[in-house]
């Protein structure tokens, strides 16, 4: 690929993301609006937003990666993704949308009555969001070194630079108004391509396809526990992700959070062909990709393959454009989450605490991304889920739909799944090159059961923690309201 045109792609998309976050500025004045844009955020927009900080470096470009070296295994990870949404449809969206909190770690404190849940909810959000900006940096760094040949430490500075910009100039609503946008942008950088690459191939005929269809380096098939396990990982996590429960606290009710998470389901649903397409097309045309360690950079790379020439430049830019959208879009989701967490528990909750929580929530990634080398970037971000499933997906299901649930079992269950499942993390790094036991490799079929029934077993053995305000909050959670519409 020329430099010239990844360059160009990726100043264009810097730009326009500042812009529209500055445009944001406008109207950014309250404390609301910085934390969860005075909750006025229409389900279309906020579901464009979701779709823009959900997709990530592992869905832009390592799903696609995965299906060029494991083949129809891979697709459990897209399945997963989406159907994560379900579940936050079923248990989680309406009823968090009306507690009335701006942050995981309010809920919680509200939920349990305790300031220790809050502080150990908050620790853990914050590793979360840390764990899970780190693989878009790195996503930042392969997009750089492949398209334009600068040093690699270029992709990651440059995702801080934009997204410190534009969380710091106007917190949530400005955000809401980049994400949507880089949701579409996403959508079309790889819509376009593909659809040029499948018209490329009808011109030449089925035989020439046909020809290179085996990948002989393609991963071993997946056994069933570590199906399973993903399955697992990815299902619960979906529903302990920072930046992504926040977006309900953005919406007018709880009917707007519903409807929201159901629009959701379809952007996914339409997104998830694409990445799908590219690795099908990959495996039986570039198979050599995966026999040099380049399959995360597949779409980058196909299309100007396939396509070539000024055609094969434009739509290699588009690529680019979308890459690097993915890339700041998710990482400025997690900063907004994180800077609210960590500018109301220890920075007093103010629009200035605000902005320097987001500073701190963006550079202390960043130096984790240089100090680290990048793992399969959807294999990577899985084993966030997992850590997610272990710790906060239980303390909200449970505190959302079990009256018995009790500060001191809350805690105990998130200690647990957050030893168990780092500790496995930590032992499958170490041991990755001997060969990572399955049951490390993918640890959430039993640290997540471990940390339901650690939280569970411990609040039986302490009934009389139960809060007070227990009945009286679960009230609220379980009541519906009418529509904001209906109310007037």
């Amino acid at each position: 690929m020329n430099p010239v045109v990844g360059l160009a792609a990726f100043a264009a998309v810097s730009l326009a993301t500042a812009v529209i976050g500055f445009y944001g500025l406008r109207i950014s004045r309250t404390t609301g609006d910085f934390y969860v844009a005075s909750r006025t955020v229409k389900p279309w927009w906020n579901a464009s937003a979701i779709g823009g900080e959900y997709l990530s470096a592992a869905s832009f470009l390592g799903v696609a990666g995965l299906i060029l070296l494991s083949g129809t295994d891979a697709l459990w990870f897209p399945v997963g993704y989406t159907a994560g949404y379900l579940m936050l449809l079923l248990f989680v969206a309406a009823p968090l949308r009306r507690s009335g909190a701006y942050t995981i770690p309010d809920f919680t404190e509200a939920r349990l009555d305790s300031r220790a849940v809050r502080r150990v909810t908050s620790l853990v959000v914050v590793t979360v969001g840390w764990l899970y900006i780190v693989p878009q940096l790195h996503g930042a760094a392969l997009a750089i070194r492949i398209t334009t040949g600068l040093p690699v430490w270029v992709g990651p500075v440059a995702v801080v630079a934009v997204v410190c910009a534009t969380v710091v100039a106007g917190g949530m609503r400005s955000i809401t108004f980049v994400q949507a946008f880089q949701y579409w942008l996403k959508l079309t950088a790889l819509a376009v391509p593909v659809l040029f690459i499948v018209f490329v191939l009808a011109g030449n005929g089925t035989p020439a396809v046909a020809e290179a269809a085996v990948n002989p380096n393609g991963a071993p098939p997946a056994g069933t526990y570590q199906t399973v396990s993903l399955l697992v990982a990815l299902l619960f996590g979906t529903l302990g992700l920072p930046h992504v429960l926040v977006r309900f606290y953005t919406n007018p009710d709880g009917h707007s959070a519903r409807r929201t998470t159901l629009i959701v389901l379809g952007l996914l649903s339409v997104f998830y062909l694409f990445p799908t397409a590219y690795g099908l097309i990959g495996r039986m045309l570039t198979p050599d990709l995966a026999h040099s360690g380049q399959a995360d950079a597949l779409v980058l790379l196909l299309p100007g393959r396939m396509v070539g020439g000024p055609a094969g430049d434009l739509l290699s830019a588009l690529v680019v454009a979308g890459a690097f959208a993915a890339f700041l879009s998710t990482t400025s989701g997690l900063v907004v989450s994180l800077a609210g967490v960590i500018s109301q528990d220890v920075l007093g909750g103010s629009v200035r605490g605000f902005r320097l929580a987001a500073l701190i929530s963006a550079l202390v990634p960043l130096g984790i991304a240089s100090l680290t080398e990048s793992l399969a970037l959807a294999g990577s971000v899985g084993l966030v889920f997992a850590f997610t499933a272990s710790t906060i997906c239980p303390v909200l299901l449970l505190g959302i739909w079990w009256r018995g649930l009790t500060d001191a079992g809350a805690i105990a269950g998130m200690v647990t799944g957050g030893v168990l499942c780092g500790g496995a993390m930590v032992a499958g790094s170490v041991l990755s090159g001997t060969g990572t036991p399955a049951w490390l490799a993918q640890p959430a079929a039993w640290t997540v059961p471990a940390a339901f029934a650690v939280m569970v077993l411990v609040s039986r053995a302490t009934k009389g923690r139960v809060p007070r305000t227990m009945t009286r909050l679960m009230t609220r959670l379980h009541t519906p309201e009418r529509p904001l519409a209906t109310r007037r």
